[in-house]
């Protein structure tokens, strides 16, 4: 029964992710990925699953979906304090120079090579952990750490609101393009309560 209960886990985790499950469910099963109310009823309904198995289910993708987050969170409050500590300047500072149209590396000065280093530092980091935890493999983590140069440089001049899309706002998350690390977020953000455009 718990090998069966993992399957049915797996299978509505391949049809709707843990992001848009909990969203559809919250909305009363309406939402972008999906009803899952509706699949877990009619897996009910066929007898395939059991009201306590459909609570499990909830759960689990909940308990991810915080997980996730947590982690999300942590990753930008480490990746904004090695910013401002290699700089040497406080996150208010910083974000309001960029919106003033400075490069980070304009803002860092004489200290723009250490920012760059310093991020090429966590990025690597960050990749190898991915190795670690059996995210990347060893090709991938090859590929990424030889493109990582050339995206953090790119990153640390470039002005905000020069490139247009989705994570190239006025601010410095974590980074999430591929070539910067995969998983790593969605892009250049803000710093924190500051939102790329």
């Amino acid at each position: 029964m718990k090998k069966k209960l993992v399957a049915i886990v797996v299978a509505v985790g391949l049809a709707l992710t843990a992001g848009s499950a909990i969203a559809a469910s919250a909305h009363g099963g309406r939402g972008p990925g999906g009803n899952l109310d509706g699949v877990l009823t009619g897996l009910k309904d066929k007898g395939t699953l059991t009201q306590s198995q459909i609570d499990a289910i909830k759960k689990a993708l909940e308990d991810q979906r915080t997980s996730q987050q947590a982690a999300r969170v942590a990753e930008e409050t480490e990746f904004q304090k090695l910013i401002t500590t290699t700089i040497g300047l406080d996150s208010a500072t910083i974000t309001t120079r960029l919106k003033a149209g400075e490069s980070l590396g304009a803002i860092a000065g004489a200290k723009r090579q250490a920012l760059i280093d310093a991020l090429i530092a966590f990025h690597t980091k960050k990749i190898d952990q991915g190795v670690t935890d059996g995210k990347l493999t060893a090709a991938q983590a090859t590929t990424l750490k030889a493109g990582l140069s050339a995206s953090v440089t790119f990153f640390v001049d470039r002005v905000p609101g020069s490139l247009g899309g989705r994570g190239h706002g006025t601010g410095m998350g974590p980074g999430g393009d591929d070539h910067m690390g995969k998983g790593h977020g969605r892009g250049h953000g803000g710093m924190k309560g500051q939102k790329g455009k």
